[in-house]
Order: structure tokens, then sequence, then C-alpha cells
């Protein structure tokens, strides 16, 4: 019974089903055949419009535009239906040839019907394609993207700096972050890298911004790359002014957690001019730039500062090697110490390591990597890519130098040798001889600080750099090589070639046109030749081999105002000639061998500076009052001659002293230039020589213009320090030597500690050595009485605050440098040895410091007599 029912149902669906077929709605059999047509004549028009409206959207896209997602939904299904319709057509011809009776029925009736039901379903839903198939608009701008990725080459040494960076811009209190350097060091791809960081930061910003603002855009260009970024019509814009522009893009950013950055500033930039809203905490934006000089990035008033500074020099191997490649390196065993030679004349600048290192890579043989040594040694410009790549760029720091003095004044010194740590006051007071500085200042010492104003904005503009030394300043050595590039663009009135072994005077010197010359660090012993040269003002003989200079060399430089004849120690005289030097202001005989003055000085009327200092041949010098009686500046410190009562009277005879440096043998002639104020206040250095002294008083007032101090050979039991302070004043400093930078002690028999240079709070370097008695630097009593009977109680002594440099050497029974943990925030060398009873915690304060033997080992002098 089951089993008929069962039957029955099936027999009733089939007959239904091809009935449907046959005679229902569908007729799917019937119009099989006129529905195929249909469809591929539909097909056929829907792909036409396809591709109409795909040229249409091809034209928008070549704009800049972006198709529209309706339009690309559209081809989607266009595509999908085109493939399903293939597979319909390809059945065509044998769903067809099943039909009979007249295409009324099929001899398989319900397959056929299936196959006409899809082909009927298929035609509407082509239809409907092609009904949806027409947009007045196919395409439209493109949404601006949060982050434009910036394509960054392999970098080295970057990826601690990069998460400094970025670690100081993400905190919360912190808005804006400029980052500072010189020329070519990498600020521009650490900014790069700093603005693909973004992309890792999810739903952090709504969009970053990229301006490159160059020496001389001005605000309009900046506004035009901001506008661009934030993908603005510019014909909605391109008309109008800088205020509406600046109106348009505040009311955007307005609406907006941005991100500014801004490539390569040169001066402040007024943001709200630009229309860009002050980053806060409020709005959570963001504001990154890079930039040359500190100075200009104090101005623009940011959160925080970072300098970015030069590769070490296993980073710049690194690089190096990467640019070069491996082959021309290790093909030829030879090759390898010359690399690293060119390595390091880059002194890890990466703009000249990439720029030399790809120059290199086609180098193979050892005599075209000797070659390169060659012009990178001697005419570095002429190097390839060097004066395009490198120094062009590197000119642009020189060029927004504020005027023609200044830039006279860097170029100056490119005349000092590679690495060539330059005291400040010495190259301050060959500006001002060489009138790059006006020595006429109303205020007293005004073109001292007019010098260290220059000095200070090198340093920031990064084209100088500081030494060992605060006291010091130097340059870097493609810096040097960009200043002497420059130079030599003045028609060859530099002749700068120290260092370069030579052992005469070149003969290729125009002389008729030189003005400035230096043959410093040279091996040349004598000075043969007569030349005239009107035209000459500085003259660098330094460091040389000189045993005889010839007069007739002096006969023809009526221009000459600085001649620098210091470090030969052979040199034993000079030439009568010398009084044809008749504009000569500066003259450096120290460390020479000189036994007597000539009789031409004489005739130097306008001789301002007279340096003797460390001349120890020389035994008098007798009637220098009268031989050049307008003399301001006098250096005899650490020389043979001393002051005694005979020279006490002629200095007092010199009415426009105003710098003497002096070395005193007896405590008396001591006390008598204390008690002569003109002298006191002149007094720049003293040098304790062979003294013997029960007590040796300073007074703090008299000397208060002392810098340099030095104890040698001597024995005194106690130095007793006299001071007073000036209680005039609403916060009076500590009492003591106000510009005292600099002491040094040398085989000092009597006291057991050096207590007394507290007194000193200016302090950079302290040098002690044996033989000594010195049993402590600081001794605990004797500094607390220091401290507490400071005559101010918001005045606080504090000691070595400025101490740069500290030195202890065969020191037998040195014991303690200080009675508990010293802060030295400022020390950069610490140098300790033959000290056998300091125990190892005694210098536990300096151990985040620089040794200087490793300095040592590099062949960098102390520099503790210059200073």
């Amino acid at each position: 019974m089951g089993n008929c029912v069962s039957l029955d149902i099936s027999c009733d669906q089939t007959l239904n089903h091809a009935c449907g077929c046959l005679f229902g709605d569908g007729n799917y059999i019937h119009m099989m055949e006129t529905n195929l047509k249909t469809l591929e004549k539909t097909m056929q028009e829907l792909e036409e419009r396809r591709d109409d409206l795909l040229r249409r959207v091809v034209v928008e896209e070549d704009k800049g535009l972006q198709r529209l997602s309706q339009v690309q939904g559209w081809f989607s299904k266009v595509q999908r239906v085109r493939s399903q319709v293939n597979d319909l057509l390809e059945a065509k011809s044998t769903e067809v040839t099943k039909l009979c009776l007249l295409g009324y029925c099929s001899k398989k009736c319900i397959s056929s019907c299936s196959y006409g039901k899809r082909v009927l379903k298929k035609l509407k839903e082509v239809e409907g394609l092609l009904a949806k198939g027409v947009f007045e608009v196919v395409a439209e701008k493109i949404p601006v993207p949060k982050v434009e990725k910036k394509h960054i080459q392999t970098t080295v040494g970057l990826a601690s700096t990069v998460e400094k960076a970025w670690n100081r811009l993400m905190k919360d209190d912190k808005r804006s972050l400029g980052l500072y350097g010189m020329g070519g060091v990498g600020k521009t791809t650490l900014l790069a890298c700093v603005n693909n960081r973004f992309f890792q930061v999810v739903n952090g910003f709504d969009v970053v911004m990229w301006v490159v603002v160059s020496k001389d855009l001005q605000n309009e260009g900046v506004q035009e790359q901001i506008l661009r970024r934030l993908c603005l019509d510019k014909a909605s814009w391109k008309q109008e002014t800088e205020n509406e522009r600046a109106s348009r893009i505040k009311t955007i950013l307005n609406r907006k957690k941005f991100v500014l950055l801004l490539d390569d500033l040169w001066s402040e930039i007024d943001l709200n001019k630009v229309g860009v809203p002050q980053p806060t905490r409020e709005n959570g934006s963001k504001l990154v730039f890079t930039i040359r000089s500190k100075e200009v990035c104090k101005d623009m008033e940011v959160d925080d500062m970072m300098e970015v500074v030069c590769l070490s020099r296993d980073e710049s191997w690194e690089l190096f090697q990467q640019k070069v490649g491996d082959n021309p390196i290790k093909n030829h065993h030879d090759v390898l110490p010359l690399a690293r030679k060119i390595t390091e004349k880059c002194c890890g600048l990466p703009l000249a390591l990439c720029v030399i290192g790809k120059a290199m890579a086609c180098k193979e043989t050892v005599q075209e990597w000797h070659h390169a040594i060659n012009v990178l040694n001697s005419s570095s410009h002429e190097f390839p890519g060097m004066e395009e790549k490198i120094l062009a760029i590197l000119k642009f720091s020189y060029d927004s130098l504020k005027d023609e003095k200044v830039k006279m004044c860097f170029l100056y010194c490119s005349l000092f040798p590679e690495d060539y740590e330059i005291g400040k006051e010495k190259l301050i007071g060959c500006w001002i001889y060489e009138r790059f500085i006006d020595e006429n200042s109303s205020e007293e010492d005004g073109a001292k600080n007019q010098g260290y104003d220059i000095i200070g904005s090198l340093v920031r503009s990064h084209l100088l750099m500081h030494g060992v030394l605060t006291l010091t300043v130097k340059m870097h050595d493609v810096i040097r090589e960009m200043a002497l590039w420059i130079a030599s663009k003045f028609k060859e009135t530099f002749c700068v070639r120290p260092g370069a072994y030579l052992r005469r005077i070149p003969n290729d010197i125009k002389w008729e046109i030189v003005r400035k010359m230096s043959l410093m660090s040279n091996q040349i012993a004598e000075i043969p030749c007569s030349a005239k040269c009107p035209k000459l003002s500085t003259l660098l003989l330094q460091s040389n081999k000189l045993v005889d200079v010839s007069g007739g060399f002096f006969r023809f430089m009526p221009s000459l105002v600085i001649l620098d004849l210091s470090r030969n120690f052979c040199l034993s005289g000079l030439p009568e000639e010398i009084s044809n030097l008749g504009s000569l202001q500066y003259l450096n005989l120290s460390y020479t061998g000189l036994k007597s003055l000539p009789d031409g000085l004489k005739k130097l009327r306008r001789l301002v500076e007279l340096n003797l200092e460390f001349t120890r041949e020389l035994e008098s010098v007798a009637g220098i009052a009268t031989s050049v009686p307008n003399l301001q500046v006098l250096k005899l410190f650490c020389s043979r001659v001393c002051v005694g009562d005979i020279l006490m009277k002629e200095l007092q005879l010199l009415e426009h002293l105003r710098v003497l440096t002096a070395t005193v043998e007896d405590v008396m002639i001591l006390r008598s230039i204390q008690e002569v104020d003109r002298l006191a206040r002149s007094m720049r250095s003293i040098c304790l020589s062979n003294m013997s002294a029960q007590v040796v008083v300073l007074n703090t007032k008299a000397l208060e213009g002392v810098e340099r101090f030095t104890i040698w050979n001597s024995k005194i039991s106690e130095i007793k320090i006299e001071c007073e302070s000036d209680k005039t004043l609403e916060r009076p400093s500590p009492p003591g030597f106000k510009q005292l930078s600099a002491v040094h002690v040398v085989r000092l028999e009597g006291p057991k500690d050096l207590t007394w240079v507290m007194f000193a709070q200016s302090l950079k370097v302290l040098s002690v050595s044996g033989p000594s008695s010195i049993e402590e630097i600081l001794n605990r009593e004797k500094g607390m009485s220091i401290i507490s009977n400071a005559h101010h109680p918001n005045t606080v002594v504090v000691p070595f605050e400025k101490l740069e440099l500290l030195r202890a050497s065969d020191l037998d029974e040195l014991k303690s440098i200080y009675w508990s943990h010293l802060d030295v925030p400022n020390l950069r060398q610490f140098y300790s040895q033959g000290c056998p009873k300091l125990p190892e915690a005694a210098t536990e304060s300096f151990r985040h410091v620089e040794r200087v033997e490793s300095r040592l080992e590099r062949g960098q002098p102390l520099a503790l007599t210059y200073l």
C-alpha cells in the first residue's frame, strides 16, 4: 500500500514538470532557441557597454582619480556572468538536437527543461546588468591615505636612533621634536624612517604629511604641498591668497589628528601663517622637523630636540662596504687597508660614505685605490661626485651664514690641519687682527665676546664642533674640504697645505695674489726664498723644522698681519729684516729656541701681540717697553724669562698692556704683581716656577682675570686664598676665581692637598703630576669649610661642576680625589697612572668617561699647553 502511494506521487511530479516545460509560463523547451539567440545578442551588447565604460574609467584614472566601487562591482559581475553564459552557449548545439515536434518537445524532456530554465534565468540577469550599466560618474578623487610610505635604502647604525626618536616623539607630553645635525648626516633618512613607522600605528592618526621645506621655500610652497597631500583639487585653491589658503588648511586639520613632518627646515616657520594648528595635548597632533642649525631649532620652541650624529668607526666601515660591494675589496688583499683609509677620510658622514663608496665600486686595481687616496688628500673636490653631491649640499650651511665677515671667520678655520683643535682665544684673536671682528667695540672685551658669539653660531650650524674640551673647536674633515673648496673659488687667494710632508716652500705658490697661507705641520727646515706677496695677511708656519729664515723672505710682505712661527724648536733667531713687516700685529714665537729678540722688532710699531711662551732659551726681553711701546698682549708664560724687579718696571711702562702671561720664581714678586692693580688686572696666566716658600697667597680680586695657573717644580708648604664676595649683589656668586679654567701642578712638594682649587668654579682642566707630597686632591675638612663660608645662603659651591679633564699621574702618595661620591657631569676625559695608593673606589665616579689612554693610542695629544 505504501509502495503504491510513493509511485503515484513520483509520477504526478514528473507529469507536472513535463507539462510545465511544454505549456507553463516558462515554456522553457519551446522558447529555448529564441532565448539562446536573445542571450547571445544581449551578452554582446553588455560586453560593448563594458568596453565603453572601461575606456571612460581609464581616462579618469589617468587624471589621478579612483574608479567607484559600484563601477568595479559591475565590472566583476559582468566578468562572472560572461563565463557562465559561455558555458551555456557551449552546450547549445547538444541541447538543440534533443528538440522534436517542432521544438515543442524534447527527447530528454527533463534535462532540456532544466537547460532552458537556466538560459532564461541568465538572460534576465544579463538584461538586468545591461540596464544597470549606466553611470554618470565612474571615478572620484582618491581618498587621502594616512601615510605615504617613503622608499629608504638600506641603513646602517640607524635602528637605535630611529627607536630613540620615535620613543621621544610618542611621549604624551611631547608634541614636537626637532632633529638637528650637520648636512649629510642622515636627518632626512631618519625622518623617513619615522614616517614609515606610522604604518604600524593602528587608528593613531588621520593623516601624516611630509613637506620638503628647503632653503628658499616660502609659506606658499609649504601650503601647496599640504593641500596636495590632502588631495584637494588644485583649481579650488590655486587662485586663493596665502591667508585664504591658511584658513582652508586650518579648517580641514582642525578636524583631524595629524602628523606634520618638515624636512630640511632652514629658518623659523610660522605654522599659524601656513594654517597648521599648533600640536597640543588636546588635538593629539605631532610635529617633527629636520634642521642643520641648533639655534633655529630652539627658535621653533619645540618640546624636545635630538642631535643626529655621525656614524661610529665600525658603522662607517659597514656602510662603506655596502656601497662598494664585496668584489673590489675581497679580490685583492692590498685593497682592504686602502679601503679603510678612505672610510676614515669620510669621518662617519653617511653622505660622503655613500657617494665615495659608490664611486669606488668600479675600482678593481690597487693602483686605482691608491690614486683615489691621493686625490682625496690633495684635491678632494676633483674626486667623482664630491663636488656636486657632497660639497654643494654642505655649502647650503655656509650660504645661510648671516654676513660675509662670519663666512670669512669660518673659512679662516680651514687654514688649520685635519683634526686640529684650535684654541678659541687664539682663533678669535686672529679674527680680530684680520678685521673680521670690530676691535673698536665700546664695551670692554666686546670684540672677544663677538668672537665667542660667532663661534657659537658656527657650532650650532654644525660648521664647527667642540674639540676634546670646550676650550677648543675643530672642523669635521668633510666640512673642512668644503671650506677649502669654497676658498679655492677666490682666485687662489688661499694657499693651504698643512701636514703635506713638505720639506721646502712649494714653487707653485702664486705669491702676488695669495692672502692667506698655511704651511704648518710640515718638515720645512729653511726659508731661503724671497717673494713679492703684497696681499699676504696671514702666514702660518708653526710646527715645522725651521732652523733659519732668510732676511729676504720678509722683504716684500707689506700687508702681513699674522705671523706664526711657533713650535719650530730649533729656530734660534730671526733676521733683522723682520722690521719690514710694517703691518704685523700678531707674532707667535712660542716653543722656539729663540735666544734673543732681533733689533728689527723696534720698527714693528703696529705689533699688538707677542707670544714668547715656552721659550726655554730666551733669557731677557730687556727694553721691550721702548722697543714695542704699543704692545697690548705679552705672553711669557712658562718661558725662561721670569718677572723680576726690572721687568716689573718695564711692564708698567707698557701703557696699552691688557693681557699678560708670566712666569714668577720669587714669592715677593708675586705679591708685588697683585698689589699693582694694572698688572694684576692684565694677568691671564701665571706659572710659579722653581719657587720655594712657606706660604703663597693668591688674591681672587686682584687676579680675577687669571685663566690658567701652573705650579712647576716648587716647594710650597701652603697655598692660601684671599677672596672677597660682592655683597651688594642680590644673588652673589661664590667667591673665587671667576675665569680660572686650567690648573697644572707638576712636581710640587709641601702641601698634602689641593683643596684650594675649589675656589676655581669655572675649572675645566686639572692636571696633577709628581713626584709630589699630595695625598688628596680635595680634603674633606677644608672643603666643608669653604662650602660653609659661602657669603650668601643661595650660593652653592659644587666642586668640579664644570670640570672636563682630570689627570693624575706619578703621585705616589695620592689616596683620594674627593671625600665622597663626586658628580662630574661635564667630565670628558679622566687619566690616572702611577698612583699606587689610589683605591679603585676613588675613581668610581669616572667610569662613564672615555679614558685618555685610548685617545693617546690614536696619536691625539692632550692639548694642555695651548688652552
